[in-house]
C-alpha cells in the first residue's frame, strides 16, 4: 500500500518528483511514482486515481498545470500540486493557486517536489507519532546546519 501518489505530467518533470522521492524514503513513507496527463491521457489518469489506495497525492506539472487540480476532482484525499518552472511559470503557480471553490488543492513552491514531500510526512503525522518525532529530528538537523553556517560565514567574513 502506497501512502503517496506522487504523479507527473510529463517525463520531464522527473526531477521534481526525485525530489519528493528522497524525502519520503528518508522517512520511511511508502510512495508510487506514475505519469499521467490531465490532457493526453485523462482516461489513464481518472483509472489511476480510482484504483490508487494512497492516502495523499502529489501532482506536479507545468505549462497550464491543469494535473493536480483534476486529480483534485477526482478524489476527496489531500492534493499537494508542485507547479513546474519553464516557459509558462506564472502560468503553472497559478493553475494550481487559484483552484475553484470546493475542490481545495494545496500548492507548494516552484519545483518544491521536497515540500510537497515534507507536507505529506505532516498530513501522515497527524496520526502518527514516530513521523512526528522523525520530522522534528528533520527540522533540528535545520537548526544546526544554520546555526553552523552562522558561526562560519560570521568567522570568515571581512567587510
Amino acid at each position: 500500500m502506497s501512502k503517496v501518489l506522487i504523479v507527473v505530467g510529463s517525463g520531464t518533470d522527473i526531477p521534481i518528483a526525485q525530489k519528493a522521492v528522497s524525502i519520503l524514503e528518508e522517512f520511511g513513507v511508502t510512495y508510487d511514482v506514475r505519469i499521467a496527463s490531465a490532457h493526453r491521457t485523462p482516461t489513464m489518469l481518472r483509472e489511476l486515481i480510482a484504483e490508487s489506495d494512497a492516502d495523499i497525492f502529489i501532482g506536479i506539472a507545468g505549462m497550464a498545470a491543469a494535473l493536480p487540480g483534476v486529480i483534485a476532482s477526482l478524489t476527496t484525499k489531500p492534493v499537494i500540486g508542485v507547479p513546474v518552472s519553464g516557459k509558462m511559470t506564472l502560468d503553472a503557480i497559478l493553475s494550481i493557486v487559484q483552484m475553484p471553490s470546493g475542490i481545495p488543492t494545496a500548492c507548494v513552491g516552484l519545483d518544491r517536489g521536497d515540500n510537497a514531500a515534507l507536507l505529506s510526512v505532516e498530513i501522515l503525522g497527524i496520526n502518527n507519532k514516530n513521523l512526528q518525532k522523525q520530522l522534528q529530528m528533520y527540522r533540528d538537523k535545520m537548526i544546526e546546519k544554520a546555526v553552523k553556517d552562522s558561526k562560519s560565514f560570521s568567522k570568515d567574513y571581512k567587510p
